[in-house]
């Protein structure tokens, strides 16, 4: 049964589903990808950036939560199995290659760069929709991202 959330339109709900979806499978990748780096990198500051990533993750992982929840609350379905995300991410697949910690950083700058302005732009589909909560939603996720990503690049310097 549909939560019926009052004052919501179908084309907001809809719309809010799909950008929450889309942002689902490559908030999914982009956490995939921190444990990758965290688990294969070597070098300078392996210590720091290496417990660091396990931060980053774990607030990437509270956004999915939240992104999964607020499909269900728009009578959607959140789809994050291996498969879905694999075939749904817009994010590039991350490099298995890599072991230098700054070829890492690179790597997953490059990738929460994308992932931060894919959630922006949603932030203002989902608003222009009429859904100012799950644009709030989303905004959360890119205030942090781009707070993570700060960090990040910030091992580079």
């Amino acid at each position: 049964m549909a939560v019926n959330v009052e004052g919501l339109k179908d084309n907001a709900r809809k719309t809010a589903i799909e950008c929450l979806q889309a942002r689902l499978c490559d908030a999914l990748s982009l956490s995939m990808a921190l444990k990758q780096a965290h688990w294969n990198m070597k070098g300078r500051n392996f210590i720091a950036v290496h417990e660091f990533l396990d931060e980053v993750k774990a607030r990437v992982d509270g956004h999915v939560d939240t992104m999964a929840e607020r499909i269900q609350v728009l009578d959607g379905t959140a789809v994050g199995t291996v498969e879905k995300v694999a075939d749904a991410t817009t994010i590039e697949p991350y490099p298995t290659d890599l072991t230098k910690v700054e070829d890492h950083l690179n790597a997953l700058c490059e990738r929460l760069r994308d992932y931060g302005s894919k959630v922006r732009k949603d932030i203002d589909t989902t608003d222009e929709a009429g859904d100012a909560a799950t644009a709030d939603l989303l905004t959360a996720a890119s205030r942090e991202a781009d707070k993570d990503l700060w960090f990040l690049e910030s091992h580079l310097e």
